[in-house]
């Protein structure tokens, strides 16, 4: 297996990017990527600081907010400025702005350069977001696009409110997602959209532990051909 490839993983919120993409990371001893975090950190800093509508202090947050990522024990850690803000990130609130200021196109310049120096490292890296293949990393050695239909992409993220604690109706999860969905999409700025030469993955109607295996399928048959 070779240690030096990138594997990009994009996807619409609620297709499993982050969970398929850490068990991949965890099995081939890869270095693991969320982008999503940095940009629902930024929007969380935003909201925090009462600026979300001022652009141009949402682009200074971005350019000048050290993020680090952390992946301990299977869970990523999320610090802005050695702050830990890998629970806040994760409310309601935040996924109802992140797409907001993810369309902000000097937010996404200061947040991919950041991006790219992270997976220029010695070794393998496995990097999920929705721009992975097409703008951060076009010459990855892997590209995936995971997808799910609508119902089964809200009764995963419904769950993931329930395990920590807060209860979101199953209309109201997938209302956000589907106008996430419509946002990341139609930004101007490296929307949402599959990389030409991405294989696409349908994860609704199995497992976890399948789709990984899918990925690493993937994975060993591009090995067989370098």
């Amino acid at each position: 297996m070779s240690k030096n490839m990138i594997i990009a993983i994009d996807g619409p919120a609620g297709s499993g990017k982050s969970t398929s993409a850490k068990l991949v990371a965890q099995k081939l001893n890869y270095l693991y990527i969320d982008t999503g975090a940095m940009y629902r950190a930024i929007t969380y800093l935003a909201m925090r600081r009462e600026c979300l509508n001022e652009i141009e202090k949402v682009i200074e947050i971005a350019e000048k907010t050290n993020i680090t990522l952390k992946f301990e024990n299977g869970i990523t850690l999320v610090f802005a400025d050695g702050e830990d803000v890998t629970e806040a990130i994760r409310s309601i609130n935040v996924n109802k702005n992140v797409s907001f200021v993810s369309k902000i196109k000097e937010v996404r310049a200061a947040l991919v350069k950041k991006q790219q120096e992270m997976g220029q490292v010695t070794g393998g890296v496995v990097m999920e977001g929705r721009d992975i293949g097409t703008v951060v990393f076009p010459d990855a050695d892997i590209k995936i696009f995971l997808t799910a239909t609508i119902d089964r992409r809200a009764e995963r993220r419904a769950k993931e409110y329930e395990a920590g604690g807060t209860h979101v109706s199953f209309d109201e999860v997938k209302n956000n997602l589907l106008n996430r969905d419509i946002i990341d999409s139609s930004r101007k700025e490296s929307p949402l959209k599959q990389a030409e030469d991405a294989t696409v993955v349908d994860t609704s109607k199995v497992s976890i532990a399948e789709q990984v295996e899918l990925i690493l399928d993937i994975v060993k048959k591009k090995n067989k051909t370098k």
